[in-house]
């Protein structure tokens, strides 16, 4: 199947390359299934499942990126010791603070 494509427009053409790429998403698609099949056959047979030959932890749901420690971007006046990184849930002292008439930029650190 030759197809000329000079004699095509740019419409036509279009519409090929469209249709094509479709194509090709399926082919690939089906041939992803087909090798997953195969893969979960060969891991049955073998008396394992998927998950143990892969190492997947089967307790829990799926984990972010754990993140380091962040530096305190805030600071009690009352109690120097006690900061905050401006991350999660307000601290007592910072929404106490902030109910006393204090604002935020007051207890940011230097």
């Amino acid at each position: 199947m030759a197809i000329d494509l000079k004699s095509l427009n740019h419409n036509q053409l279009s519409d090929l390359i469209a249709r094509a790429k479709a194509r090709q998403e399926e082919l690939v698609k089906e041939k992803a299934t087909k090798l997953r099949e195969k893969i979960n056959a060969l891991v049955k047979a073998e008396g394992f499942g998927l998950d143990e030959v892969l190492g997947r932890n089967s307790g829990g749901g799926a984990r972010g990126k754990a993140r380091g420690k962040v530096k305190p971007k805030y600071r009690n006046p009352a109690d120097p010791s006690q900061t905050w990184s401006g991350r999660g849930k307000r601290p007592r002292w910072f929404h106490a603070a902030l109910s006393a008439g204090k604002k935020e930029k007051d207890l940011l650190i230097g």
